[in-house]
């Protein structure tokens, strides 16, 4: 297998972080998909990473996809529960923390248009998206050690992933004074070689 990325990609950390403690083997390829010559397009018609490719060939695209299939490949600390109503909560967590990258992401993408172009209401609004979102987080995770159950799941992977990226992207964001509760369990989930291994970078 192979799997195309960005570092920078909080969604590409997200499977990474699955296959290290998944401790499946699998090729990590760095690719730019705004080049002219990006190998993206190719598998995915989106245009978007991460990209898994099977060895077979078969591709597959979308985080939670892969994450999905990922947790069947190997049956070593499975990540998504089986039981329904828990598997239902752990997918809602992965839900609501890549909800909250795409408000950041969207936000980027308005202020880097001409400032004469950009939309006040527009930023305004996924701002407020970007804040409700951690507040839920800090919410649902109150004072419990993981983000749901008795152990690591893909929910605090998806948790994880955020928090470090809204780290990387937006530094002056106080949501750690906002949100202790939240700093808490970003910094035990960071001591994790496989959080360790794969911090956002340019």
């Amino acid at each position: 297998m192979k799997l195309l990325g960005s570092v920078p990609s909080p969604f590409t950390r997200k499977v990474r972080i699955v296959l290290a403690e998944k401790r499946v083997e699998c090729a990590f390829e760095q690719v730019d998909v705004m080049a002219a010559d990006s190998p993206v397009p190719a598998h995915n018609p989106l245009g978007k990473v991460p990209v898994l490719v099977l060895d077979d060939g078969a591709t597959l695209y979308d985080s939670r996809v892969i994450a999905e299939f990922l947790d069947t490949v190997s049956p070593k600390g499975r990540l998504i529960p089986e039981e329904n109503r828990d598997r239902i909560a752990v997918r809602r967590w992965e839900a609501l923390a890549d909800g909250t990258i795409d408000a950041g992401i969207l936000i980027r993408y308005e202020q880097a248009r001409e400032a004469k172009l950009q939309s006040t209401a527009w930023v305004a609004r996924q701002n407020g998206k970007l804040e409700r979102g951690l507040a839920e987080m800090a919410r649902d995770l109150g004072e419990k050690p993981w983000c749901h159950g008795n152990g690591f799941t893909l929910a605090d992977i998806a948790f994880g992933c955020t928090l470090g990226w809204l780290t990387f992207r937006f530094p002056s964001l106080d949501w750690r004074g906002q949100h202790p509760n939240l700093a808490r369990h970003f910094d035990k989930l960071s001591e994790r070689p496989a959080f360790a291994d794969t911090v956002p970078s340019v």
